[in-house]
């Protein structure tokens, strides 16, 4: 059996377009992305599914709380279901919320800090590290009732996927442009329609196929 906890956002809890602030609506089971992929790689993978709403990499959001840091809630995270063959992160996209005013840049050297911590947490079998793939999400749009939360981050958001692939070099780690194969739903500019939920997951079992023949799983 291998295990890969899929470390994110809404995207990753499979929350839906939104008309309006204050909705809530969440896909099920077959319909989000992480249903796709654990169709896709069967029942000898166990995934383990921790999306967070609004979670950003590093930063405590002065609205919603600081328990959307990322960087604050994975050491236990990681703790709590050890051993962990692969972690996947997907995350940056509340990053470019205007509160936060960082660059691509910035966001994927903060994917880069949770990257490190994962290597450091000895939470893979036997005490060691997690195989690690960093995925960059697809772009997002100032549209519908996010656009002034979002403010300037379409284009800031368009520079990630390049800055990521760097920071996964370096780290050695296997990397994934979301971006290639979705984009989010022009309802909302963040969020991603069943089309994109079910592209997510075939590319993301693509990536991960051979990660897992590493572990031996």
């Amino acid at each position: 059996m291998t295990t890969i906890l899929l470390f994110g956002d809404s995207n990753t809890h499979g929350t839906a377009p939104l008309e309006r602030l204050g909705e809530g609506r969440r896909f099920g089971r077959d319909i989000r992305w992480t249903g796709h992929l654990g169709r896709a790689l069967g029942p000898e993978v166990e995934l383990i599914e921790e999306g967070h709403p609004g979670r950003t990499t590093v930063h405590d959001d002065p609205i919603e709380g600081e328990h959307r840091n990322g960087w604050r809630m994975l050491p236990a995270i990681l703790e709590s279901h050890a051993p962990l063959d692969i972690v996947v992160i997907m995350l940056g996209t509340n990053d470019f919320k205007a509160r936060y005013a960082v660059t691509a840049m910035d966001v994927a050297l903060s994917v880069e800090r949770l990257a490190k911590l994962v290597r450091a947490s000895q939470s893979g079998p036997e005490g060691r590290a997690p195989a690690l793939l960093l995925v960059a999400p697809p772009p997002v749009e100032e549209v519908g009732c996010l656009k002034g939360m979002f403010t300037g981050g379409a284009a800031k958001s368009r520079g990630l996927a390049a800055e990521l692939a760097i920071v996964a070099a370096r780290l050695g780690a296997g990397f994934l442009d979301a971006g290639a194969h979705l984009a989010v739903s022009p309802l909302d500019g963040v969020h991603f329609e069943p089309e994109g939920h079910a592209a997510l997951g075939r590319a993301m079992a693509d990536a991960l196929r051979p990660m897992i023949g590493s572990q031996g799983g």
